[in-house]
């Protein structure tokens, strides 16, 4: 690869990831799953970046976003915030990537989506049990039943750490990770080869 290629590719990353930081602020709730969470479209320049920059450029992309957030809104959780979006994207996206350049089909990129998803659900529940909510219940000096009160309060069907991670966690990333991942399908073929031509 010459120098003039990797300054494309590298270009392609940060203006990627600056596109991916921007549509954090566009984020959307889903009430009756969670009173915490919302999700926005973050992922989708990850994982088309990545799909043609493969997962070193996603891991490019996904950095620049964290340290866009960081440099620009700063953190309210004492980094925790941004450690967990670090790892749900590279859960996420590097596995799917990782899958798809392997094949290289449209059955294939199904699949790579569907294995990303399977990666980034098993990171959230992780990473909410044992960094986030922890961290949140010492910032604002709660404990567990407050936390799982909370959600109770919009999903009568939560009642402990279990229900919540069956009933609010899971499904909604489910949601998150799906809808992301319908996107990618639609729109990816159309804008992968201009960003293509481009990292030329």
């Amino acid at each position: 690869m010459n120098k003039r290629t990797k300054v494309r590719r590298l270009t392609l990353a940060a203006m990627m990831g600056a596109v991916a930081f921007i549509l954090m602020y566009f984020s959307f709730s889903v009430p009756f799953l969670s009173p915490f969470a919302s999700f926005d479209l973050s992922y989708l320049p990850e994982l088309i970046g990545g799909f043609v920059l493969g997962p070193i450029g996603a891991i490019e992309i996904i950095s620049v976003k964290i340290v866009l957030k960081l440099v620009f809104a700063g953190t309210t959780s004492l980094f925790t915030g941004e450690v967990q979006k670090f790892l749900l994207s590279m859960a996420y996206v590097v596995p799917a990537v990782l899958y798809y350049r392997s094949r290289r089909t449209k059955k294939a990129a199904a699949a790579s989506l569907v294995l990303g998803s399977i990666c980034g659900i098993l990171i959230a529940i992780l990473t909410n049990i044992f960094l986030i909510f922890p961290v949140y219940m010492k910032l604002y000096g709660m404990d567990w039943a407050a936390i799982v009160d909370m959600c109770t309060a919009v999903n009568p069907w939560i009642t402990n750490i279990p229900t919540m991670i069956a009933f609010s966690i899971i499904p909604f990333n489910i949601i998150s990770y799906g809808v992301t991942s319908l996107l990618a399908m639609l729109v990816y073929k159309k804008i992968s080869v201009p960003l293509k031509k481009f990292a030329a």
